[in-house]
């Protein structure tokens, strides 16, 4: 009895010891990065649960190609050259360890706001669609949408009206205009993305065509048709007359040959007979 109760005691006290020793190590990381043009990324892991075998990093959990090491040293860093959008994103330093130890480092920047596409067409009466993109981390909590005057002064696009309609996602915001007016439509719309770091827009410009614009390829072929008839009907008008009096001339020419050969043989039998 007195050996169960001991037995039950020290495997009590292996397992608080194990979980002491896996939850014991620290990691001590670098500050998080905020707009840095180059950053030097930090991890130093102090009690570890078992011998370190080396390190590595991993960029939003994958892992960076080439930065593995079989350094046993407890500290870890990572450079990056410039922190922009593309370099943002959540980093982690693993030690490898039994457990694996690992801590997070965030890297933030303004976020990148891009229009696929800077120009689009669309035809009166009917709805343009506009778009842009948000890259980097973290990514825009916010969008707002402006049209430029020529001025170059901003109006504030409100969603939910009979004209506008606005939908948005962390990573892409749409403008819809319904009913295009060419004269009060056309022109620059602006998108802005605004994240805790900063704020970025890009540019997009809307052509209306007019509703008659659709019809212009058609009305220019049976233009061209037109023409085409008319050069044809003068061309056959102004050469029949010639024509006729050509044919004239072939079917008079063979009368006269044949008067001709008959007088000779006239004249070739009177010769005969006397």
């Amino acid at each position: 009895m007195k050996r169960k109760i001991f037995g039950a005691v020290l495997a009590i006290c292996i397992g608080w010891f194990q979980a002491e020793a896996m939850t014991g190590a620290t990691i001590m990381t670098s500050p998080e990065v905020n707009n840095a043009t180059s950053a030097t990324l930090s991890c130093n892991l102090t009690n570890p649960s078992s011998p370190i075998k080396g390190h590595y990093w991993a960029k939003n959990g994958k892992k960076i190609e080439d930065s593995e090491s079989t350094n046993m040293d407890s500290y870890a860093e990572h450079f990056i050259e410039k922190a922009d959008y593309h370099q943002a994103g959540v980093y982690t330093c693993v030690f490898l360890t039994e457990p694996q130890a690992n801590a997070t480092i965030e890297v933030k920047a303004s976020p990148h706001i891009k229009a696929p596409k800077n120009s689009e067409n669309a035809n009166e009466k009917d709805k343009a669609v506009l778009s842009c993109v948000g890259q980097g981390y973290p990514l825009p909590t916010d969008w707002n949408w402006f049209k430029l005057s020529d001025a170059g002064e901003q109006s504030t696009i409100y969603n939910g009206t009979d004209k506008y309609e606005i939908k948005s996602t962390p990573n892409r915001t749409t403008l819809y205009i319904k009913d295009l007016d060419i004269n009060e439509d056309m022109g620059i719309y602006q998108c802005q993305g605004t994240s805790e770091v900063g704020t970025s827009k890009d540019q997009i410009q809307l052509r209306v065509r007019s509703q008659l614009a659709a019809l212009w390829p058609f009305l220019g072929i049976v233009a061209e048709v037109i023409i085409l008839i008319t050069i044809i009907f003068v061309y056959e008008k102004r050469r029949k007359p010639d024509e006729i009096n050509d044919d004239d001339d072939s079917g008079s020419a063979p009368l006269k040959s044949n008067a001709a050969t008959n007088h000779k043989d006239k004249n070739v039998r009177q010769r005969n007979s006397n």
